[in-house]
């Protein structure tokens, strides 16, 4: 049938129990016929409790100690899904990321992946060993252990199935992507296929689907991605569509969505500040002074509005950044204020970034105008606005959220039934 990636998360293998079910799925592609590769997150909390260790053993730990103690995590993992397949009469074995290899830079916490060396891993597939590879980690300068942080394990299956040539599926505990969150719009509906693009902004704007790196991976290379859930029965008639596209979403190129819409989903983050510096002085060059400083502390700003103050002499700037950055960019702009050169500051948190996101904008007028209105309609006050060529943001209040992202999804006609 083909090459296979099948990546699961920590839900997925949170206990034994949940193992074994994994391991019923990854039989059920084998059984089909596929050269199977599995990728496995650490048992949900594990991570979460060996990075505690961390902190408990030293505050200012070493980091390539660090590294060592949470990629432990996926190993166990992996080294178990291996027994349970090898006991269910299928001939599998475990890979650690220095094993396969995943070569990566030195960047420990966070690393990148280089290269993969995966010549002897798809040898033993055609053989008909199922490789079970630990996910989050590699093997960096001086043969130290890496990991690729937060979800590392998506970026890990990506980056594994670009090496195979191999579709990859993503199996999480939801069963594929939805038009907006399911949780807070009933409405929502599951999408059959989704572009690239539209699945980067998705998941650079809050959207917990999938994570971005490995996104980016699978549109650089053009790996097939599918959103699964790995709850639904193993051997459920969805499950063996003839296709073998399975009943989740895809990921894929542009090309290969036939009937594309306008706006493809809606999505929101609660957790915005806001900066506004006053008075700035208006030359050349000050732009790079405010946010050069705040990139150098590893501060990510969104949306930036720039405007003339009334002595047509000075700008007023307000941007965007996430709560957890924001007393770490009021220190960097307090310490860099007389090169800077603006006259004060004020801060505001209980910021919320509601975000239309479509492929379809390219083509269709009108899109910016439908969401003003409809916001407006409801008395949602807009604090910010960026657009890009497939989403537009909005800054509001936190309070309006639920009710901005109903609002929206219902104007553009993504309501199910």
């Amino acid at each position: 049938m083909g090459r296979l990636v099948m990546k699961f998360g920590g839900t997925s293998v949170a206990d034994v129990a949940h193992i074994r079910n994994v391991a019923r799925h990854v039989a059920r592609e084998v059984k089909r016929g596929h050269e199977v590769a599995v990728v496995v997150s650490a048992m949900a909390g594990t991570t979460d409790r060996l990075v505690g260790w961390c902190r408990e053993a030293a505050t200012m730990h070493d980091a390539r100690e660090y590294d060592a103690v949470v990629a432990s995590g996926e190993q166990v993992t992996a080294g178990l899904l291996a027994i349970v397949l090898q006991e269910m009469g299928i001939p599998a074995r475990s890979w650690q990321g220095w094993q396969v290899p995943v070569l990566t830079d030195g960047v420990h916490g966070a690393a990148r992946i280089a290269e993969i060396g995966a010549d002897e891993l798809r040898k033993r597939m055609e053989q008909g060993q199922v490789a079970v590879v630990a996910g989050f980690q590699g093997i960096g300068p001086g043969r130290r252990i890496t990991t690729l942080g937060r979800g590392g394990s998506d970026t890990s299956a990506v980056a594994l199935a670009a090496a195979l040539e191999a579709r990859c599926d993503i199996y999480t505990d939801v069963d594929g992507v939805y038009t907006s969150d399911p949780r807070i719009v009933d409405t929502a509906r599951k999408l059959k296929r989704i572009s690239y693009e539209e699945m980067l902004e998705l998941a650079s704007l809050g959207a917990k689907v999938l994570q971005s790196r490995s996104v980016e991976l699978g549109m650089v290379y053009r790996v097939p991605l599918q959103v699964r859930s790995s709850f639904e029965p193993p051997d459920s008639p969805n499950q063996n569509r003839e296709d073998g596209t399975g009943p989740g979403t895809l990921v894929c190129d542009e090309d290969e969505i036939v009937e594309q819409q306008v706006v493809s989903g809606i999505t929101y983050s609660k957790d915005e500040a806001q900066i506004s510096l006053r008075r700035v002085k208006d030359k050349p060059g000050v732009s790079a002074g405010i946010f050069g400083p705040l990139a150098e502390a590893e501060i990510s700003v969104d949306m930036i509005v720039q405007n003339i103050s009334g002595d047509g002499q000075t700008a007023n700037l307000t941007f965007t950044l996430a709560n957890k950055d924001l007393d770490r960019a009021i220190e960097v702009l307090e310490r860099e204020k007389a090169k800077i050169g603006y006259g004060e500051m004020s801060h505001a948190t209980g910021g919320a970034k509601v975000s239309v996101i479509g492929i379809g904008m390219r083509s269709h007028a009108g899109v910016a105008a439908k969401m003003f209105k409809a916001l407006a309609e409801r008395g949602i006050n807009i604090r910010a606005i960026t657009t890009s060529e497939i989403k537009i943001s909005v800054l509001i209040d936190a309070a309006y959220t639920e009710l901005a992202v109903r609002a929206l999804h219902s104007a553009y006609g993504l309501d199910a039934g």
